[in-house]
């Protein structure tokens, strides 16, 4: 029976299915709560009733009032919000286009079985459409920054107590060994000595 060939670094494999479900639920919690918070508070400064209408109904998104646009004015807050748990949760940049598709994706799903009708308004797709391309450029933009920062492996310093004389070649010695002239090598096989070179030798 012939071996299975191993996956590749960075493929599918390294992300269960479990994992993804569970990431996808937690971005799309987080969509619905702060965009619920925002437009709560936007209700309550303009004196108006808070209702699930206005987070869930696509009929709330119109284009012809003002309360229409100050909700687009939350959504497109909330996407830009939502590049923050992208860069936490994800931390890839080629599967962010998914992860911001899927969350649009299941939203038009939710207000449609919410409303009953799937949206007609130009505002709401046209909103939908900013909205993810905010988030997919944002979120790349975001995580490719991450990937690209440089990677610091720690300086090694000098063992107090010990001088750095004769140059570049002792202070080495100092400080890779456990005196003057004398160390271990950086690969463990031991221990070596450095010792002066004759004028004989020199001449060959």
């Amino acid at each position: 029976m012939p071996r299975r060939r191993p996956p590749r670094a960075g493929a599918l494999a390294d992300l269960p299915p479990l994992k993804i479900l569970r990431q996808i639920a937690m971005l799309q919690a987080a969509w619905y709560a702060v965009a619920t918070v925002m437009i709560l508070f936007t209700s309550l400064v303009a004196g108006k009733a808070f209702s699930l209408d206005l987070v869930l109904s696509w009929r709330s998104l119109r284009g012809d009032t003002t309360a229409g646009w100050t909700l687009g004015l939350c959504w497109l807050l909330d996407s830009v919000v939502l590049v923050i748990l992208l860069l936490l949760l994800v931390s890839r940049s080629k599967l962010v286009p998914d992860f911001a598709l899927t969350v649009h994706f299941l939203h038009l799903l939710v207000t449609s079985l919410y409303a009953r009708a799937v949206p007609t308004y130009w505002l709401w797709w046209g909103l939908q459409a900013c909205s993810a391309a905010l988030m997919v450029s944002l979120g790349m933009w975001a995580c490719r920054w991450r990937e690209l920062r440089p990677m610091s492996f720690g300086k090694a310093k000098e063992t107090p107590g010990l001088p750095v004389e004769g140059g570049e070649e002792e202070g080495v010695a100092s400080m890779w060994g456990r005196g003057r002239g004398r160390g271990r090598g950086r690969d463990g096989a031991g221990e070596y000595e450095m010792v002066g070179m004759k004028e004989g030798d020199e001449a060959v």
